[in-house]
C-alpha cells in the first residue's frame, strides 16, 4: 500500500465513489496483514519508498501464492529466488506476470512503473555471473529505474570493459557483479566518480570458497567508493541502487 494508493482512496471518498466503511476496510490492513504463517508489511512502501519483496527460497508454492495474492491487491509484486513451478501457479491467477529464468524472479505488474531518467548500469564479469546480474536488473527496473546491462566484461579481457567507458561515464550508479577473484569492482571504481555496488557471486573454482574469496576481495578494495552486498545478492544491489538513484 503506497502513497498513490492511499491518495486514490481519499480522492474516491471525496468524490463519493466509495464509502467511509470501505476506506476503513482498506486501511485496517495497515501496518500489516497477518496470514498466520506470514505478516505482510503493507506499510513498507510508505516508509521505504519500495514495497516488500517475497523471498521465494524456503517457502512452499502455496505460501508464496497466498502472500502474492495479498500483496497484489495494492500494487506490483516481486518474487525472488523462486522456480518455474511456482510461476505456473502464479500465472494461472495473474496471466500478465513474467518469469525471468536466469534471475529466477517473478514480477506481477498491476500498475505502470514510472521510469526515472538517471541510468543504473549493471556490469557482469562473466557469463556465469549473469543470473545474479539479472536479479539486480529486474529489481532496479521494477522500482522505477532506467537500467542498462553490459555482460562478460571481466578483467581477463580488460579491453572489453574499456570498450564501454562511455556507458560507465553516463550512468548514475553502477552495479558490478563478479565471481572468481572478484577484481572487476575495483577496476571500475578506478575509472569513474560514480558509486559502485559490488556483488560477489558463488561462481568459481574451489579456492573461491563459494563466493567468500570475491567477497573479501571486494571488501578489501583499495579503490574508494565501493559498497559491497552479500554473495549472490542481486536483489540487495538492485534495491540499494534504486535508493541511491531516487
Amino acid at each position: 500500500m503506497n502513497s498513490q494508493y492511499i491518495k486514490k482512496l481519499l480522492n474516491d471518498l471525496k468524490a463519493g465513489k466509495i464509502s467511509q466503511r470501505e476506506v476503513l476496510k482498506h486501511l485496517k490492513s495497515l501496518p500489516f496483514k497477518d496470514l498466520n504463517f506470514a505478516k505482510i508489511d503493507h506499510h513498507r512502501a510508505l516508509r521505504r519508498g519500495f514495497p516488500e519483496t517475497i523471498f521465494g527460497q524456503g517457502k512452499t508454492k502455496e505460501q508464496i501464492l497466498k502472500i502474492a495474492e495479498e500483496m497484489a491487491n495494492y500494487g506490483n509484486v516481486l518474487i525472488t529466488k523462486t522456480s518455474e513451478d511456482v510461476f505456473e501457479a502464479i500465472k494461472e491467477k495473474y496471466p500478465k506476470s513474467h518469469y525471468n529464468k536466469l534471475a529466477k524472479t517473478i514480477v506481477i505488474k498491476n500498475s505502470v512503473v514510472k521510469i526515472r531518467q538517471d541510468k543504473i548500469l549493471v556490469l557482469a564479469a562473466g557469463t556465469s555471473d549473469i543470473p545474479v546480474a539479472e536479479e539486480a536488473a529486474v529489481t532496479a527496473e521494477l522500482f522505477g529505474n532506467n537500467v542498462e546491462k553490459v555482460y562478460d566484461v571481466g578483467v581477463a579481457g580488460i579491453h572489453r570493459l574499456f570498450a564501454n567507458l562511455d556507458k560507465i561515464s553516463k550512468s548514475s550508479v553502477i552495479i558490478v557483479v563478479a565471481g572468481m577473484e572478484g577484481a572487476l569492482p575495483s577496476v571500475v571504481a578506478g575509472l569513474t566518480d560514480k558509486p559502485i555496488i559490488a556483488v560477489p557471486t558463488s561462481v568459481g573454482y574451489g579456492a573461491s570458497f563459494k563466493g567468500i574469496t570475491p567477497l573479501l576481495a571486494m571488501l578489501n578494495s583499495c579503490s574508494p567508493g565501493v559498497a559491497v552486498v552479500n554473495i549472490d545478492n542481486g536483489f540487495g544491489a538492485g534495491y540499494l541502487a534504486g535508493i541511491i538513484s531516487k
